[in-house]
């Protein structure tokens, strides 16, 4: 089981958030089958098989083992991974593009450049995945208050001339098999 999958295609994304669906992949995290599963979260096994079928027909759950009880093959299900992501590609064409409005004091354009993140890394994740490889990145993650709205401007101001003057350094568009990567700063309030 993958620690977090992301999900890219419309019909993927449509299936994860039917809300009987959600619920059966929460109940996932430990295998389950159809009776299981319908004791567990009070459905009928019939309409717990259906939405186990849809989740399976769009890789979201997949066959952990079958057991013979006598007659009947239980089929014994578990969800592909322990968390799900929808990539903003599931959206194709409504889908947020920093290059539409590129304010970099617009929050809209911060959504922007996290909608690409999701996306792009989404797609490294899932193909490193399919050819059992890692991929390699890096994250910062710091929590700063402000005492003033003017210390924030200086703050944002000073990380952009700090960033620029690194990049300057290291960006070598001519390096023979160098590999273009991309840096996002992003800098927003803690919602409360």
């Amino acid at each position: 089981m993958l620690d977090v999958a992301v999900i890219e295609q419309p019909a993927a994304a449509e299936a994860s958030l039917d809300p009987i669906r959600s619920r059966i992949l929460a109940a996932l995290a430990e295998p389950g089958s159809a009776a299981m599963l319908a004791g567990r979260l009070g459905l009928p096994r019939q309409k717990v098989n259906y939405h186990l079928k849809e989740l399976e027909r769009h890789g979201l759950v997949e066959l952990a083992e079958e057991r013979r009880k006598g007659n009947v093959t239980e089929r014994v299900y578990r969800a592909t991974a322990a968390s799900y992501v929808i990539s903003p590609s599931a959206l194709a064409a409504v889908s947020p593009d920093p290059s539409r409005s590129p304010d970099q004091l617009s929050a809209r354009w911060l959504l922007a450049l996290g909608a690409r993140l999701v996306q792009e890394v989404g797609a490294l994740v899932t193909g490193a995945s399919r050819a059992r490889r890692r991929v390699a990145s890096f994250g910062i993650d710091a929590e700063v208050r402000f005492a003033s709205a003017a210390d924030r401007t200086a703050f944002a101001e000073e990380l952009a001339q700090t960033v620029a003057t690194l990049v300057s350094r290291y960006h070598d568009e001519s390096a023979p098999g160098g590999r273009s990567h991309r840096v996002v700063v992003g800098l927003h309030q803690i919602p409360a």
